[in-house]
């Protein structure tokens, strides 16, 4: 009998002692941060909207446009019979108006049309929704409703594989393995903590290694290169992601 084919998100399977440096990285990140998004909003409407506005653009730009933008269309009702010109003037400032005027007016159609203007509260409802994927659906669920959601952006994907939790770039794959190795509780909170961290000290070309409060958090850094290095050139491919971080990190 054949052997069963592992499902296709375990491949490629994690680093060795993934699910150890996980668990660190949960730890070490709670002490650094608080688990919030900083886009602003008042309830799971409003971060569906503020979310899809947030592409390709920084959330103080979101948040500087959508208290007008809700003051006037308050609810998904109103939003869906808005004049597309009138949005776009006071959505401007995010970049790719146009675009997103279409795909905030299109989803809010949506939520009327499909959910009697309410936020659906699964994934597989939220996805139904045009221009939400599971990475905003996961942003919603977890600081729009408070359930566990692992949203899986540049940010996580660049730092879970620098912290050797993994080993691609796919999102789904990431959020998948990450999702099987953290207690479902801490799903959220790692996500937007990672998020912050990538934002604020992990930066893509330049990430801050010398900021004492990241210290710790380097250890488990550390740890990825050493697993890597063990396992010999073939798992050295993801080498790119490794910090040049100096010093002594121990796993204290």
């Amino acid at each position: 009998m054949a052997p069963k084919r592992e499902p296709s998100w375990k491949s490629p399977a994690p680093p060795r002692g993934a699910r150890t440096r996980a668990k660190l990285t949960v730890e070490r990140l709670q002490d650094l941060y608080t688990a919030a998004t900083e886009l602003s909003h008042e309830n799971p409407f409003q971060l569906l909207i503020a979310t899809i506005l947030s592409a390709q653009t920084t959330d103080r730009s979101v948040n500087l446009v959508t208290p007008e933008l809700f003051r006037r269309y308050p609810t998904a009702q109103d939003l869906a019979a808005a004049d597309p010109s009138e949005v776009e003037k006071l959505i401007k400032p995010t970049g790719f108006f146009r675009l997103k005027t279409m795909r905030i007016l299109a989803a809010s159609r949506a939520l009327v049309e499909l959910f009697g203007g309410e936020v659906p509260t699964t994934m597989e409802d939220m996805v139904k929704i045009p221009g939400i994927g599971r990475k905003t659906a996961n942003v919603i669920l977890g600081a729009g409703f408070d359930s566990p959601g692992f949203a899986v952006d540049t940010h996580v994907i660049r730092l879970t594989n620098r912290l050797g939790l993994v080993a691609t770039r796919d999102p789904v794959k990431i959020e998948y393995q990450v999702c099987a190795m953290v207690p479902k509780e801490d799903w959220t909170g790692l996500s937007l903590r990672l998020i912050l961290h990538g934002r604020r000290v992990c930066d893509a070309r330049r990430p801050r290694c010398e900021e004492v409060r990241a210290q710790r958090l380097l250890s488990v850094v550390a740890a990825a290169a050493a697993s890597k290095a063990a396992q010999g050139p073939a798992h050295r491919r993801g080498a790119e992601f490794r910090h040049q971080a100096g010093g002594s990190l121990n796993m204290a």
